[in-house]
């Protein structure tokens, strides 16, 4: 059950303001939009500026509102200008319709007097697609080669088959003695994380792949226990660990970095290859790069070495022998020129360790592959 935040709102006070002095608008941009269910922060500021995640930036709190990252459906952002300078006025949805009653002309007059609005903290849009990441905030880990040694690990099942599934009943040993801890979570070391620029192929860490959930019912060495839940194969000696209902952070206000950061893309989940909008990928900076959680970041596509035969046609010489006419010119031939990188998306650190973060993919404007250069923008 979420707390209930109870929001005042006087609508003869200044509303909520963006002011955009430096921040580019949209050519296209409304004049109006009204807040729906499903939006996001970053997809409401992307439809007035040109770099959505500078939102923060121009967001001025109004004194009547606990909270002025909260904005809830039926809310209406409106573009107008003072002085020459676009702002972007946040209304609640109740003064929004007062607002537009006005607007239309009526003659009636309304006594305004300050209105009190009752949400549920789950109904406030959020700064990205939460959702998205959600089985990440809490799941997925970032391992050493021997971290994994000391936990409790599944040695057989009850059918002493090599692989287990749902409701499978399997056995455990090394619990902790003395602990009343009956849900974990099953874990393995996975593919080991390594960054081939910044520190020459040595690994960074090793993913922990998350397998399922299941619940001790009788204890002993072995104890006995049933999958509850299965996200992939559970074999022998698999790894476990108390199930954590504690999630990571997931208020996302975007900034730059406080240091320059530069590093490279080294993993991306589900195996794909071709890298899109909201994809997870795994970054080989973190922590001790002064990296924070709601970091952007952008990605920047590596430049391609090209070879320049326009250059070797103006040598003349041999490659205009008829030597070189007959036998046909030298592979070789020309210069080779290194291109420039190329701006190809935008992805916020949604969670850190060490060496490596994990970040989403928030902007796509070209082709992103492994090895792609991260860096400030």
């Amino acid at each position: 059950m979420f707390n209930k935040i109870i929001l005042t709102c006087l609508f003869m006070m200044a509303p909520m303001m963006l002011r955009a002095e430096t921040i580019d608008i949209k050519p296209d941009s409304p004049d109006r939009y009204v807040v729906q269910k499903g939006d996001t922060l970053w997809d409401i500021s992307g439809r007035f500026l040109q770099q959505p995640w500078r939102w923060p930036e121009i967001w001025q709190a109004n004194s009547q509102i606990a909270d002025p990252h909260l904005i809830y459906p039926g809310d209406v952002i409106s573009l107008s200008y003072e002085g020459g300078s676009p702002v972007l006025t946040v209304e609640r949805g109740g003064d929004a319709v007062r607002s537009s009653r006005r607007e239309a002309g009526s003659s009636r007059y309304e006594k305004l007097s300050p209105v009190v609005r009752e949400y549920e903290h789950d109904q406030a849009i959020p700064s990205i697609p939460i959702d998205v990441i959600r089985h990440f905030l809490s799941r997925p880990m970032v391992v050493s080669e021997h971290d994994m040694d000391g936990w409790p690990y599944i040695v057989s099942s009850y059918e002493q088959h090599l692989i287990a599934g749902l409701g499978t009943r399997v056995y455990i040993r090394n619990l902790p003695a003395g602990s009343n801890v009956s849900n974990y979570s099953i874990y393995r070391q996975g593919p080991a994380y390594r960054s081939q620029i910044r520190y020459g192929g040595n690994i960074l860490g090793y993913e922990a792949l998350y397998v399922g959930e299941l619940v001790v019912e009788k204890r002993g060495n072995p104890a006995s226990a049933v999958i509850t839940l299965a996200k992939r194969e559970v074999l022998d000696g698999d790894r476990l660990i108390p199930q954590s209902k504690q999630e990571a952070s997931s208020d996302f206000i975007p900034r730059p970095p406080n240091t320059p950061v530069e590093g490279s893309i080294i993993s991306v989940f589900d195996g794909v290859s071709q890298i899109g909008q909201y994809q997870v990928v795994v970054l080989d900076v973190g922590e001790l790069d002064g990296l924070e959680v709601g970091n952007i970041l952008g990605i920047f596509q590596s430049g391609q070495l090209v070879n320049d035969k326009i250059k070797a046609r103006k040598r003349g010489g041999f490659n205009n022998s008829a030597l070189v006419k007959y036998l046909g010119k030298p592979k070789s031939a020309g210069e080779e020129v290194r291109l420039p990188e190329e701006f190809a998306a935008v992805v916020m650190v949604f969670r850190t360790f060490d060496k490596i973060s994990y970040g989403l993919i928030m902007e796509a404007y070209g082709a992103i592959h492994l090895h792609d250069t991260v860096k400030n923008i």
